[in-house]
């Protein structure tokens, strides 16, 4: 599995970022070909106190690496990449990254 990780930092007006996000972005993003699973978790805190250095994270997830690409290559892409900047485009830090299966039994 890949994965494409957008980590948002707080926006200066959360609730128009929220409203286009959730309503507009979202919705174009879940439109890309070969998109499994999108998972978009809110963060409310940091263990220091506070509320972080991150507003919202974003885990979109592919089969393979191939898939991903392919998926940003196309038309709804795109469109979403397009969004993206006009509306966080320097708000957002993207990664990309693949699952690690590792025993990590809790004691």
């Amino acid at each position: 599995m890949a994965k494409l990780i957008a980590l948002y930092k707080h926006p200066e007006n959360k609730e128009a970022f929220d409203q286009h996000y959730f309503e507009i972005h979202g919705p174009l993003t879940a439109k890309i070909p070969g998109l499994q699973e999108m998972n978009v978790t809110k963060i409310v805190g940091s263990p220091m106190g506070g509320d972080g250095k991150y507003y919202l994270m974003c885990e979109m997830v592919y089969e393979s690496q191939e898939a991903m690409q392919a998926g940003m290559r196309s038309l709804e892409g795109k469109a979403s990449g397009k969004d993206l900047m006009s509306f966080a485009g320097d708000l957002v830090t993207l990664m990309i990254g693949e699952d690690v299966h590792a025993d990590t039994t809790v004691r």
